[in-house]
């Protein structure tokens, strides 16, 4: 009775955490259906008629297909790159003989999670000024990508740790390169953790808004979380549109990891069982 009446209690606690996790996200998709009237005088209850009139407008009047696309090509770029790049350095870490090296990398790295991005603006807009790369996708590809490595380069270093090394001998002696090894052993054994870096660093380019605000000047060159600001303006607010564009822009998100939520696991979980 202890142990069924405790588990009713922990499976009541997680109902009630997911339907305040849940709450928010119901409500814009019940109030995307709703038009600006119905919001404000039945904010609460369904929509009279369940109607694609919001999901309509956002795509022809306010273009919002072509910011998805930009944000989806941003994101995925940067995202990639900087697991590419996080992996060779947390290998190079983890693997090759230059402990003084290491230490100060992983100093340098530790430093760079404690400093907020907010606070390199200026600094990140006079250089991408005279880089020439303003107003292009490179103005946000380049940050996110330099963003994105330290905290990968710490969690696949984690997991790294924990492969036997006889595995890459038996690589060397078939004669595979450091790059070889890379592709065919480690690569693929730390996928899971990969994958959990990828939607870490996805989710937070995808909905990052100041550096895109900032450094894209252009209308057709503007990321999703740019675009749901062309909503409102100085007299009224388009709020069916406007939870529209939100519902389109965490579609993505919810897709990546529906598909891949059993290597998300994976990943969160792997390097805590070394051996």
């Amino acid at each position: 009775m202890r142990r069924n009446t405790s588990g009713i209690i922990r499976h009541l606690i997680l109902l009630v955490y997911l339907l305040i996790v849940l709450y928010p996200l119901l409500f814009i998709l019940n109030s995307s259906f709703k038009n600006n009237s119905e919001v404000f005088l039945n904010p609460w209850g369904f929509p009279k008629k369940f109607e694609l009139d919001n999901y309509v407008d956002a795509f022809t009047s306010s273009n919002i297909g072509i910011y998805f696309i930009n944000s989806l090509y941003v994101s995925t770029i940067s995202t990639t790159v900087a697991i590419l790049l996080a992996t060779s350095i947390a290998y190079a870490l983890t693997r090759m003989k230059f402990s003084k090296v290491s230490k100060i990398v992983y100093g340098i790295l530790l430093l760079s999670l404690l400093i907020s991005p907010a606070s390199l603006l200026i600094p990140l807009y006079i250089m991408i000024k005279n880089m020439g790369i303003y107003n292009t996708p490179l103005a946000l590809i380049v940050p996110y990508t330099a963003f994105g490595i330290p905290l990968s380069v710490f969690v696949i270093a984690v997991f790294l740790k924990s492969i036997p090394r006889e595995l890459e001998e038996a690589g060397i002696m078939d004669g595979l390169t450091v790059y070889g090894l890379l592709s065919r052993i480690i690569m693929p054994l730390t996928m899971p953790t990969l994958v959990t870096v990828f939607i870490l660093n996805f989710m937070g380019h995808w909905n990052e808004f100041i550096m895109a605000n900032l450094f894209l000047s252009s209308t057709n060159l503007r990321t999703l979380p740019v675009a749901v600001v062309s909503f409102m303006d100085k007299f009224q607010m388009n709020y069916g549109a406007l939870t529209a564009s939100v519902m389109i822009s965490v579609i993505p998100v919810i897709a990546i990891y529906s598909i891949l939520q059993r290597q998300i696991i994976q990943g969160v979980t792997a390097g805590s069982v070394k051996g």
